[in-house]
């Protein structure tokens, strides 16, 4: 059973997520310190086991002997819907290989709750997970992402990503993708949640003054209608926050365009 919980406001745990949580022989957990306090709350004294990136694999075993003899097994992460990002994906093909059932409590999640509060297109929307922590990469996904709508993909782009990477995150996603609409969404249901809505430059200069904190999800929109044109607003939002052969080269992966064509147009538009 794959039970979503609270994204922060622990009013939102369901009735039925309860009753499941509660009624469980085993509680498979990311972290057994943070659910042990969700279940403390909803008066669940339930055994927990970690299930985690690091030991999914090894634990496949056991939990699915465990389900064939007839234990009722609730698997949760530490917020939210799992496998969004979350482990257990493994398991879960595990079990149906096995023909074993598997079924799912519907709850909160931040991704599509940042989604309709953003103000941008809801559907399509694709949901990315984390973007690659290291610059290199990440660029090169935003660039992939960007070769992809050129040939066609037309949809709203969802990530999460930790506070301490954002305002970085955010410069390259405004080299990649222009002076696009986009939505910072951080906190969604606790008391200082926040939903800031702008250009990507925009966005990535005001988290950088402004240290975030929390749990963040950042929605960028499709492309616009001379989005594939703007070469010009590319390089700027990627000159506000990167130097010229960054910037060029940023633009060039996210565009096609020939490296040391882009290079030359932003030597022109970084002159004064």
């Amino acid at each position: 059973m794959l039970v979503s919980t609270p994204i922060g406001n622990l009013g939102d745990l369901t009735p039925r997520a309860r009753d499941i949580l509660r009624a469980a022989d085993i509680v498979l957990c990311e972290d057994t310190r943070h659910t042990a306090k969700l279940l403390a709350v909803i008066g669940a004294n339930v055994k927990q086991q970690p299930l985690h990136e690091h030991n999914e694999d090894a634990a496949i075993p056991t939990v699915l002997r465990r389900l064939r003899e007839g234990a009722r097994i609730a698997l949760v992460s530490d917020a939210g819907m799992p496998l969004v990002s979350d482990p257990g994906y493994r398991l879960v093909r595990a079990a149906l290989a096995e023909g074993l059932s598997v079924t799912a409590i519907p709850g909160a999640n931040a991704a599509v709750m940042a989604l309709v509060l953003s103000g941008l297109p809801p559907l399509p929307f694709l949901m990315l997970g984390f973007p690659p922590p290291k610059r290199a990469a990440r660029r090169a996904a935003f660039g992939q992402l960007r070769a992809a709508e050129r040939a066609g993909l037309t949809a709203t782009l969802i990530w999460y990503e930790a506070p301490h990477r954002l305002a970085e995150t955010l410069a390259d996603m405004a080299g990649a993708f222009g002076p696009r609409a986009a939505a910072v969404a951080r906190e969604l249901t606790k008391q200082f949640e926040e939903v800031r809505r702008g250009r990507l430059a925009e966005l990535a200069e005001h988290y950088a003054a402004h240290e975030p904190r929390g749990e963040i999800t950042i929605v960028v929109g499709p492309p616009e209608q001379d989005d594939h044109e703007d070469l010009d607003g590319r390089l700027r939002a990627a000159l506000a926050n990167n130097s010229v052969k960054d910037a060029a080269a940023l633009v060039a992966t996210a565009t096609g365009l020939p490296r040391k064509v882009v290079y030359a147009r932003a030597l022109e538009l970084s002159r004064p």
